[in-house]
């Protein structure tokens, strides 16, 4: 939606090493189609963004990826001497924190593009907006029987796990899918809270005229997306994450070697990729 979180969106979407390398090379073309699928831009708005997302892309490919390589090789010594309760709140803090360096570079460069949505293009937005929720409800079986949405989200929960750590054995599996059980199903909620953030960024392109105001009120609210949330949902939320770090710490204390292993050359690779992609080529290092 905004220049500023469309890196982080790409790197996030992207499931595998080789994945990034070919995506990350390509996210300017992904990160045009993706704006001109939410707002339908014109030809200067095309060139507009990709003039101002091409120095976003930059900055971040020389001077973020080479920090992120450096904040997963602490992860990958943390795993390997067995995870604590502050380790994975710290591995959490540090995207937020990532996401967040991102945001304040671009926020100036998305409200200037912003500020040139038409009325008829924030109607393509509802559109997209529509559909992405209604890809959620399908993704979430919103529409499904309580026992459907858990068998989901017992199902997401292994193959987020299996990504990772490769095969579990019978006993991981079980516990698992009991502490999945255990914990409160806050998809509904989210969903709630979707659309709220939604209406809010509407609210807040009326105000897109005024440039320095925009600017301001942008950059406030994509670094501060909790605001607002519903009492229900903040509380439900913490006690979720409470349950997902348990289960990550029981986890870990039953991994086999082979599996911590598995889960360490996948960070390793994903170390090796930010690195070269963050090597200037020689030309331009030769002309500093």
């Amino acid at each position: 939606m905004a220049t500023a979180i469309l890196l982080a969106l790409t790197l996030i979407a992207l499931p595998g090493c080789s994945v990034v390398r070919l995506g990350y090379g390509h996210i300017d073309s992904f990160a045009v189609w993706t704006a001109d699928e939410y707002f339908d831009l014109d030809p200067q708005q095309r060139h507009e963004f990709n003039s101002r997302f091409e120095r976003l892309h930059e900055w971040h490919r020389y001077e973020q990826l080479p920090e992120y390589a450096a904040f997963l090789a602490e992860t990958k010594a943390r795993l390997q001497r067995k995870l604590t309760r502050e380790d994975l709140n710290w591995f959490v803090d540090g995207l937020k924190a990532r996401y967040r360096t991102i945001v304040r570079r671009g926020a100036p460069d998305a409200a200037a593009l912003l500020a040139t949505i038409r009325p008829e293009q924030l109607d393509a937005l509802r559109r997209q907006f529509d559909k992405d929720n209604r890809k959620f409800v399908r993704e979430y079986r919103l529409d499904a029987s309580p026992e459907e949405i858990e068998r989901a989200r017992i199902r997401r929960a292994l193959s987020q796990i299996k990504d990772w750590v490769g095969s579990l054995t019978v006993e991981q599996e079980q516990m698992v899918i009991a502490m999945t059980k255990s914990a409160p199903v806050i998809y509904r909620l989210r969903h709630e809270d979707r659309l709220r953030r939604q209406r809010e960024f509407l609210r807040l392109m009326e105000s897109r005229a005024e440039r320095e105001a925009f600017t301001a009120r942008l950059r406030h609210w994509l670094l501060n997306w909790e605001e607002g949330r519903a009492p229900e949902y903040d509380r439900l939320l913490a006690e979720w994450w409470g349950k997902r770090v348990e289960m990550l710490l029981a986890l870990d204390r039953m991994l086999t070697p082979h599996q911590r292993a598995a889960a360490a050359h996948r960070l390793q690779n994903y170390i090796a990729d930010f690195t070269r992609l963050a090597e200037r080529p020689a030309a331009a290092t030769a002309s500093r």
